[in-house]
């Protein structure tokens, strides 16, 4: 029997090995990193961005919201929370108070479709043949239909009431320390709600220094911002790719952005200018895939310098 079943049991012992660990032990592994990122002016002191991302709160996540309230020790001189951060009609209190301690410094968000809808039950092996086959390119998804509502309204008042800005389709500025910041957001490319006529024209003149930001990181938005000359791009919505391959890496981003761009630090080219993205991987799951290989869940604790 041992020389006949040995090997597709050794397989078998081995992938739930693999499943254990992923969805036992790596789902929960919260980590930060930390990039530093040579984009500001010349003379500009250093700015420290924490981007968290793509959270998609379920109720009773005790781990991942103390580890989120824990983030506030690193006194970050912004907050960019880039959407997703919902998977759970009744996650909203447990968002806002895992960012309570985080909604005391400067901040702005964007969201994404998760935090619109709620989640629905999808075979993961899906991302994979939407990749082969090439569904819905550089638009997106289709338009949600039958979704579940989950009340975003009240994230947005909780953010709003905190003080940090709502960049849905719009701009917006902070003061830190004397720096004039200048922000400009999209709603998620990935349901179709971004509109970058309303923001385009590129950074503002009485601005110290600009970026962009958003959910889903796709072509198309890339390149409007690149092609605008802002420096710096913040987006999420990839998790990482969040089942990898050690060694490869990501085979989906779940967007039409290359694998090789799923998470950290890349840089973007369009009509002959150059940006830096920072796609994040996130610190979530949809509740109906929670599970992570070779992709731990993060933020990341941006240091902005001068230029070289």
């Amino acid at each position: 029997m041992r020389a006949r079943y040995g090997v597709p049991l050794g397989i078998a012992a081995a992938g739930a090995a693999g499943v254990v660990y992923a969805a036992g032990f790596e789902v929960r592994s919260f980590r930060l990193r930390r990039v530093t990122v040579p984009v500001l002016p010349a003379g500009m002191r250093a700015l420290r961005v924490l981007q968290v991302s793509d959270i998609h709160m379920v109720g009773g996540q005790r781990k991942k919201q103390r580890w989120l309230r824990s983030l506030a020790g690193l006194r970050p001189d912004l907050v960019i929370n880039t959407g997703d951060n919902l998977s759970d009609p009744e996650g909203v209190p447990e968002v806002l108070d895992a960012l309570g301690p985080l909604m005391d410094f400067p901040g702005a968000y964007v969201f994404g479709s998760n935090d619109y809808y709620g989640p629905r039950p999808r075979n993961p092996a899906r991302y994979l043949l939407e990749k082969v086959q090439g569904r819905h390119g550089l638009n997106g998804n289709p338009p949600v239909v039958g979704a579940i509502h989950n009340p975003w309204e009240d994230l947005r008042d909780g953010f709003d009431a905190a003080g940090w800005l709502n960049l849905t389709n719009t701009r917006g500025t902070l003061k830190i320390e004397g720096v004039t910041l200048e922000l400009t957001g999209l709603d998620d490319p990935h349901i179709k709600r971004d509109r970058y006529t309303r923001v385009a024209g590129g950074p503002s003149a009485t601005a110290d220094f600009s970026m962009g930001v958003v959910h889903a990181p796709y072509l198309r938005v890339l390149d409007s911002f690149t092609a605008d000359d802002y420096p710096l791009v913040l987006a999420g919505h990839t998790h990482g790719g969040q089942l990898c391959i050690p060694f490869y890496g990501a085979l989906v981003t779940n967007c039409d952005l290359d694998p090789e761009r799923v998470k950290g630090l890349s840089r973007h080219t369009a009509e002959g200018r150059t940006s830096y993205l920072h796609v994040s991987a996130g610190c979530g799951t949809s509740r109906y895939t929670p599970v992570r290989f070779a992709c731990p869940p993060e933020a990341t604790l941006l240091t902005l310098v001068p230029r070289a």
